[in-house]
């Protein structure tokens, strides 16, 4: 299921024509477009033949793994942003491996939102974020019943709409920046945003394989909700 949809991000990130890539790849550019499109399924040969050409890993091009070398991670392999006194969690690997995912994605993300040099994208970027954590807090503070519920100054009965609320509203304003409707400047901006996979994983050699994983992790959640 990911072979197609990845074949087409390598071609189309290493700029050329499905014209040519077939021709390199020695095949017709109909069959190439019915591998594209997941119309057909290839051999493994091929899968081979096109790991080689754009110079990845099979288990990348089968979706098996996030790095185009084809790693799987582990906890030691991703990088402390924090001290080591903050890098257990009551024996438990899973808190820690999450936590390092999302932290070196925010790095990467806040480094891009530096490079825009516009503080209404940084502000609308960071709002969203601060409600999404809020409201994950929010939640665990209040499954228990010891916890004093006076901490909060939003009502018990609204702060989850309003949250609601305000996180859309973030996100308005940062797609309204981003597509020059509030003004020029965010547009302009935005052309710092270009990137591929070789360049995050250039740019960011620490940091990078964070990101890709949670891509990774994320979207085999969204995508079993279609099932």
């Amino acid at each position: 299921m990911e072979f197609n949809r990845i074949i087409t991000l390598l071609r189309k990130e290493r700029g050329i024509t499905q014209k040519q890539a077939a021709q390199d790849l020695g095949i017709s550019q109909a069959q190439l477009s019915h591998y594209e499109k997941g119309i057909r399924e290839c051999g493994l040969e091929f899968v081979v033949q096109v790991a080689d050409y754009y110079g990845v890993s099979c288990d990348y091009l089968l979706g098996r793994s996030a790095e185009r070398s084809g790693q799987t991670i582990s906890v030691e392999d991703l990088p402390d942003t924090a001290s080591a006194a903050d890098s257990v969690y009551r024996g438990s690997v899973l808190p820690v491996m999450y936590k390092k995912l999302i932290e070196n994605s925010l790095d990467i993300l806040f480094d891009k939102l530096a490079a825009c040099k516009d503080k209404a994208l940084v502000t609308s970027v960071s709002n969203y974020l601060m409600l999404s954590v809020y409201r994950m807090f929010r939640h665990l503070y209040q499954a228990s019943p010891k916890n004093v519920a006076s901490m909060f100054r939003v009502s018990r009965a609204r702060w989850e709409g309003y949250t609601d609320a305000a996180m859309h509203a973030a996100e308005g304003d940062l797609l309204a920046l981003l597509s020059g409707e509030d003004g020029a400047q965010a547009a302009r901006a935005a052309s710092q945003l270009d990137m591929t996979t070789t360049s995050l994983t250039t740019d960011y050699p620490r940091h990078a394989t964070s990101l890709l994983n949670l891509i990774k992790n994320s979207e085999e959640v969204v995508r079993s909700l279609q099932r």
